[in-house]
């Protein structure tokens, strides 16, 4: 029997290569979800740990589980009594076209304290943000081919 309480995965297409999306994508810098801020202790590896900071509350601690470039990386964040995974796949689609897909998914033994807040926050939020992303990596990939820049 499966331990999760809840999962939900968006995928959305980019139009940037394989390579740009991984590089992009694993600069913290680059992540754009107002009014968060992320950061990174260190270089985007297994056992890196970072920090979600958002007004008026205490930072959120996460770990990079798993990184499999430039495919592949999960990152987990411990929860009092469950745990919040968000795993991520790059899959190339075409030339110069990349497929971006996160899974999310809340499980453990006090995962039902989380649901409703899950649920509320990413099921509204995750297309629309992945959406968001794949423009931002288009245009820093259209950028980043134009001759003289």
């Amino acid at each position: 029997m499966s331990d999760i309480a809840w999962e939900i995965r968006h995928a959305v297409d980019a139009d940037a290569s394989p390579a740009f999306v991984w590089s992009y994508w694993t600069d913290v810098a680059n992540w754009d979800d107002p009014p968060a801020k992320f950061e990174l202790d260190g270089p985007f590896v297994a056992g890196s740990c970072g920090r979600t900071r958002l007004p008026e509350h205490e930072p959120l601690h996460w770990l990079i589980r798993e990184v499999t470039p430039p495919s592949a990386a999960t990152i987990e964040m411990q929860l009092e009594g469950a745990t919040l995974t968000f795993a991520w796949r790059f899959e190339s689609i075409a030339e110069g076209r990349t497929r971006l897909i996160q899974q999310i998914v809340l499980r453990g033994e006090k995962a039902d304290v989380y649901l409703w807040q899950a649920r509320s926050t990413f099921a509204a939020n995750l297309p629309a943000g992945m959406n968001k992303l794949a423009r931002a990596i288009a245009n820093a990939y259209a950028s980043a081919r134009v001759p003289g820049r």
